[in-house]
């Protein structure tokens, strides 16, 4: 005779489906919510790097900071690095090098890899939060891929603020605010 599960089986099955539809909705509306924060932050960065003159690259507040140039360029080896905790990859064709903030401060060379290195992040951040709660490692440590993809986010936003600084005291207006009230 077939054993017939229970009212309290049935019930307690649906339950979870519940719970695990519930779950599965709320990681792919965090992913959502990551990826267009990311891309407002991604945008804005890139839109003010190419309003700031290349001669302007050069600029820094003080002695022992970064100069407008090596902002961008941390962003660039910061949105290769990081994002290899999410599986990506870090670029072996010679583009960055350990001493790139140092070295590179042409315009011309900075925006196109500004935007590679927008994109390669962007890529981990979409494929690392279709499992947000997995373990990974993050400089070292235990970590999730929720976490390094935030990690990259906030960190884009600190410099994002930097790089506003930068550019309004050297009399550029962000794009995205050129024109309205301020």
């Amino acid at each position: 005779m077939p054993i017939s599960p229970s009212r309290y089986q049935i019930n307690a099955i649906l339950v979870l489906l519940a719970a695990a539809t519930a779950a599965a909705q709320d990681a792919k509306a965090l992913k959502s919510e990551f990826l267009t924060n990311f891309d407002d932050t991604s945008k804005k960065i890139v839109s003010l790097a190419e309003a700031v003159p290349a001669e302007k690259y050069s600029w820094k507040p003080q002695d022992g900071v970064r100069s407008i140039a090596q902002v961008y360029v941390h962003l660039i080896g910061a949105n290769y690095a990081i994002p290899t905790a999410l599986g990506g990859k870090m670029p072996t064709d010679g583009r960055l090098s350990r001493d790139m903030e140092k070295t590179m401060t042409d315009k011309a060379k900075i925006v196109p890899l500004l935007k590679q290195a927008m994109d390669n992040a962007r890529q981990a951040i979409e494929t690392g939060m279709d499992t947000p709660s997995k373990a990974t490692k993050l400089f070292g440590k235990e970590s999730t891929n929720s976490a390094a993809a935030l990690l990259i986010i906030t960190h884009m936003h600190e410099h994002l603020g930097q790089s506003i600084a930068y550019a309004r005291t050297n009399g550029v207006t962000p794009p995205w605010s050129a024109g309205k009230a301020e």
